[in-house]
């Protein structure tokens, strides 16, 4: 797998990183997001402190993924129930 050296630029700083090339995409583009996220905080919540946007984004995010890690606990439950139900109904046909 290729690696490749990348900045990043946030909240003012650059962040060299070295990355397998599969993920730059997706670096830059989450850098990106965070940057947009940072504007959005500056201009609507009266936040001056990059820190302090920094923090906000860090909440922002992590509570999406929180979102999205709970459903798909959900979805796999609710898939694990149905091929349960499926299974019983396989098991019947066979006797």
């Amino acid at each position: 797998m290729e690696v490749r050296r990348i900045t990043i630029n946030i909240a003012g700083r650059t962040y060299p990183l070295n990355v397998p090339s599969a993920e730059e995409e997706t670096l830059r583009k989450v850098g990106k997001q965070i940057e947009g996220m940072i504007k959005d905080f500056e201009q609507n919540f009266d936040v001056r402190d990059k820190q302090d946007a920094l923090a906000m984004c860090a909440l922002k995010l992590g509570t999406n993924a929180e979102v999205i890690a709970l459903s798909n606990e959900k979805n796999m439950n609710a898939a694990s129930e149905r091929i349960q139900e499926i299974s019983k109904l396989l098991d019947a046909v066979e006797e």
